[in-house]
């Protein structure tokens, strides 16, 4: 399992969710994200998730 991080910001720059995500893969750790960030209602918030790479798999602006 790798570790991936997912995190929402406010407008004014403040974090409203930083979490830390356990996937097998890139493609996992996207459909996890993405699914946490409907569930907390901040799919259209400015947002990321990166991998330990420190690639950038989801981004929103």
């Amino acid at each position: 399992m790798n570790k991936y991080f997912l995190t929402v910001y406010d407008k004014s720059g403040e974090k409203l969710l930083d979490e830390t995500i356990q996937a097998q893969d890139d493609q996992q750790a996207k459909t996890l994200g993405e699914e946490r960030l409907k569930e907390k209602e901040y799919s259209e918030r400015t947002h990321r998730l990166t991998s330990p790479a420190g690639a950038l798999l989801l981004f929103h602006r």
